[in-house]
């Protein structure tokens, strides 16, 4: 009797699909970090500038003991929080958290440019926000992070409700006050610039390539004027029940999500079939959802 084996055709794109997300998620901090790290050593300290969270503390302690190289005080001092992120928040988010943290402290001690041709505190101040905060988006839009006080933020929102944007606010406040008492006031006035114009950066990177534009249309075709959504653009529609405040009379509300680049066209649709169509627009910070995106689980 003979024992015939079959060969199976091994199947190796399965293994290389998990590995995009991973591989996705951590060149994202990889080129984030970098870029950050740039815009700190290249920019902020060099016009002796601060920044937020526990970045801001670490460029505080270089100040003052300009001996002790930035990337290692910002290391030790993530140490309790990865402690408080690892026993509180996800495994997951905390592994590229604890990836983040130490190529940031490595490229921060590693990487120093120089920028000769900017002399101005002020034109240093705004390209180092934005440069930081690019970095920092693109940091933010993996579903890890560098450390700092982004683990502490989102403890304190998960135990407690607390916004993650009020608690960041609150730190970086007591970061500059501390500044305000040991530098020049003009400086500290100067990292204020910097940090509102990587905050809108931040917000851009996160949201800008989400955002969306939200349509509500009362229109006596309401019927006719969603078949057309449906038909010609692919968007989803979701009818609303309305009444009239005069009339008394129920009326079908459409309510759906275009794009920016879309938004003509779907005002000519609109109103082709119907000229005398209410139509609303709507800016929206973010959406979520079927073919919209997913957003962060830690």
């Amino acid at each position: 009797m003979y024992a015939v084996a079959s060969a199976k055709k091994i199947d190796i794109s399965r293994p290389l699909e998990g590995l995009k997300v991973p591989a996705l998620n951590l060149t994202l901090i990889c080129v984030g970090s970098i870029i950050c790290v740039i815009g700190m050593n290249g920019l902020l300290i060099p016009f002796n500038l601060l920044s937020g969270g526990l970045v801001g503390i670490s460029i505080l302690f270089h100040y003052l003991l300009p001996f002790v190289d930035i990337g290692w005080i910002y290391f030790f001092l993530n140490i309790p929080f990865a402690v408080l992120g690892w026993c509180t928040i996800s495994r997951r988010f905390m592994a590229y958290t604890l990836f983040g943290m130490l190529f940031f402290s490595f490229a921060a001690a590693t990487i120093h440019p120089e920028f000769p041709q900017i002399k101005d505190p002020m034109l240093a101040a705004i390209f180092a926000g934005v440069i930081c905060g690019f970095g920092g988006g693109l940091i933010l839009r993996s579903i890890g992070s560098a450390g700092g006080m982004d683990i502490l933020a989102i403890y304190l929102n998960k135990r407690f409700g607390f916004r993650i944007g009020a608690i960041n606010f609150a730190f970086n406040a007591g970061i500059l006050t501390a500044g305000a008492f040991l530098y020049d006031i003009q400086m500290l006035l100067y990292s204020v610039i910097s940090l509102y114009a990587g905050s809108r950066v931040v917000d851009a990177v996160l949201t800008g390539f989400n955002s969306r534009k939200s349509l509500m249309v009362i229109s006596d075709r309401a019927g006719e004027i969603a078949d057309k959504i449906l038909a010609d653009k692919g968007r989803g529609v979701t009818f609303l029940k309305g009444e009239g405040a005069f009339t008394h009379t129920e009326k079908k509300v459409i309510f759906t999500i275009t794009a920016m680049t879309e938004l003509s066209k779907m005002k000519e649709l609109v109103f082709t079939i119907d000229p005398n169509a209410f139509l609303v627009v709507n800016d929206t910070l973010e959406v979520l959802g079927s073919r919209h995106g997913r957003g962060r689980v830690y």
